[in-house]
């Protein structure tokens, strides 16, 4: 690994670093917040999912979440969004949501997105390995994201139940394969393969669940551009009611989609993973 950057913050330390990958077979960045007890002791994890168009800067430097992961004693890591370099296929007409910054977290099954974008490997193998391997953290993992990160958080918390304390949300992708966002990047990642779009949609997991669930936590700011057209979190109710699974859902009047709302709530979605996290 080589070290980008690093910067003190509350006490503990920020630090990016970029490495060779072997899921995506290009260079990946990400990016550590180390609170202060690290020193001294492992410590859990958080990893957080960004959304569409973002790298692993935007949430370590918007959310104001430092300071929470120091006083409990959480790292917390922030990959990127996608593969990226020369090589690596984007979208043609350019458009922000598909190709670089809008990997979904998946692994794509159709050139020529095939060849790198290979993001649930990344996230769910490759990266807690070297995490652990290079820090001074525990096994203990939780996982969290923002919308199109939303979305790849609880699928991937509930593909592995097995890896993850909890999942957290804020205006998560709940439906995408009944919405434009998530049908352009299935049909591009997937081809015309319905199966493996299902097996990368939360409701349709959640409909067809067999086992059991971490605790889940999702927020939705009601003043969201993007929350009839793309997000759909009426889907994501109605299967929590139906199937009485427990997930707490927050709504919240008059927050949008950004940051601003991330980080109006990033404290509680910090202590809530504490809850399971911290023995």
């Amino acid at each position: 690994m080589e070290l980008i950057s690093e910067t003190k913050s509350f006490d503990g330390w920020h630090k990016q670093f970029e490495h060779n990958s072997t899921s995506t077979q290009c260079k990946m960045r990400f990016a550590i917040y180390l609170p202060p007890q690290h020193e001294n002791k492992n410590i859990p994890v958080l990893y957080w999912l960004s959304g569409l168009t973002c790298t692993d800067e935007n949430f370590m430097q918007k959310a104001g979440a430092h300071r929470i992961a120091a006083e409990l004693g959480v790292a917390i890591v922030a990959p990127d969004t996608s593969p990226r370099g020369y090589d690596v296929a984007d979208d043609p007409d350019e458009n922000y949501d598909l190709g670089l910054g809008a990997g979904f977290y998946v692994n794509a099954t159709q050139e020529p997105w095939s060849s790198h974008y290979n993001m649930y490997d990344y996230i769910t193998e490759e990266l807690p390995e070297l995490i652990e391997k290079h820090f001074n953290v525990t096994s203990t993992k939780a996982i969290a994201g923002h919308s199109m990160g939303g979305h790849g958080a609880l699928t991937i918390a509930l593909k592995n139940s097995d890896q993850y304390t909890s999942a957290s949300a804020f205006a998560p992708i709940c439906h995408p394969v009944d919405c434009p966002w998530g049908k352009k990047a299935f049909t591009a990642y997937f081809g015309d393969d319905q199966e493996l779009w299902r097996a990368h949609d939360t409701v349709c997991l959640l409909e067809n669940l067999k086992s059991h669930i971490v605790p889940m936590r999702v927020d939705q700011g009601l003043s969201d551009n993007f929350l009839v057209e793309q997000l759909k979190l009426e889907t994501l109710e109605k299967v929590n009611d139906e199937k009485n699974l427990g997930i707490k859902i927050v709504k919240h009047e008059g927050y949008d989609h950004s940051y601003y709302f991330i980080a109006s709530f990033i404290e509680e979605h910090l202590r809530f993973h504490a809850n399971f996290l911290i023995d």
